[in-house]
């Protein structure tokens, strides 16, 4: 009888280690792909920016979902749809030169296929040959979408 108990232990320690190393390989695993989607939300945002400060509208309308809204920092209502984004965008490059925008303290959280950045923001530039410098806070939303992070949604409060 011992020896079948002490045979059965043999059978389980294997087992349950196997089990161990299982579980654990998916918590950390876990971690490591809302890390990467994190990294790849905010890498996307930077995109976009890179894509307006090189004044290439279609590269910047890649990053739009085709749902998008926002609350522009001086929006009294809500403008929808990433044809209108798209436009204003292409109206904004037209007329301002040098635009640099920096990202401060992003902070990304990651549910699914949903994400969302809150951070500060700086840029500066020129519009219609004058100096200009903004700052402010911001929320984005992003939907994951055939492998890509596309922005859905902006909200952006200047910052005097």
């Amino acid at each position: 009888m011992k020896f079948l108990r002490d045979r059965s232990r043999l059978v389980a320690i294997p087992l349950l280690l196997t089990v161990a190393l299982l579980v654990g390989a998916s918590r950390v695993s876990m971690p490591d792909r809302a890390q990467s989607d994190a990294d790849d939300v905010k890498a996307t945002m930077v995109a976009m920016w890179a894509a307006i400060e090189a004044g290439n509208i279609d590269l910047y309308a890649s990053y739009v979902h085709p749902d998008f809204t926002q609350f522009g920092e001086n929006d009294t209502y809500l403008a929808s749809g990433k044809a209108l984004e798209v436009r204003s965008m292409a109206d904004y490059v037209k007329r301002a030169t040098n635009v640099h925008t920096e990202m401060h303290d992003p902070r990304v959280t990651v549910r699914g296929t949903v994400a969302w950045v809150t951070y500060y923001w700086t840029d500066s530039g020129y519009s219609s040959g004058a100096r200009f410098t903004s700052r402010g806070k911001s929320t984005r939303i992003f939907v994951k979408e055939n492998g890509r992070w596309l922005c859905v949604h902006g909200h952006y409060t200047a910052v005097p």
